[in-house]
């Protein structure tokens, strides 16, 4: 008996598939950082300085278009002023000052399988279960932020920083953690 070629609708549909699902392999985990400034005059210094690039892009505008500098040439002739040239130097130095200042914490999103068991080790109490928690709420955020740290931060690390810090910037690194494993990717549509 001779072999018989599959349908070329067949083929088509199997290489289109093969290119689909390595590219669905290839996808990354999502990942989120989290950001600490302790220093808030870093932060004003970054806005002030925006506010004052900004006047001073809407002064050079003005003096722009009262000069009759063409439309081609605007955009060059603004970034030229002196005033500008400043506030966008100040603003750079006062990105840079913020950059030094801010602590990041990056977290990656867990392996399906990984997520689950890290939910099974650390099981809500009775009391928790009944209050609909689906994991214990004194010992899974520090493991959570360790095993979705993409930084190396241990349990005993996490659990240090989340008892020593105040509550908003504990929750923000528990939190970090947290939406990153429960973030849809996917658009479902409306099907």
């Amino acid at each position: 008996m001779a072999a018989v070629d599959p349908p070329a609708h067949a083929v088509a549909r199997d290489a289109h598939w093969a290119a689909k699902m390595e590219r669905l392999r290839q996808r990354r985990l999502p990942e989120r950082t989290v950001r600490f400034v302790d220093d808030p005059q870093v932060k004003r210094a970054v806005a002030d300085a925006a506010l004052q690039l900004a006047k001073a892009r809407a002064d050079a505008e003005r003096a722009a278009e009262e000069s009759g500098v063409a439309g081609g040439r605007r955009e060059e002739w603004i970034e030229g002023q002196p005033d500008v040239l400043a506030a966008d130097s100040l603003l750079a130095q006062a990105n840079a000052a913020l950059e030094e200042e801010t602590i990041t914490v990056t977290f990656r999103a867990l392996p399906r399988p990984a997520w689950e068991a890290l939910l099974q080790k650390h099981p809500p109490t009775e009391e928790g279960a009944d209050k609909g928690h689906e994991y214990n709420v004194d010992t899974f955020p520090a493991a959570l932020v360790s095993a979705s740290s993409t930084d190396g931060m241990t349990v005993e690390e996490a659990q240090e920083l989340l008892d020593a810090w105040g509550d908003a910037d504990a929750k923000s690194l528990f939190t970090a953690a947290l939406l990153v494993n429960q973030v849809q990717r996917a658009d479902l549509g409306k099907g």
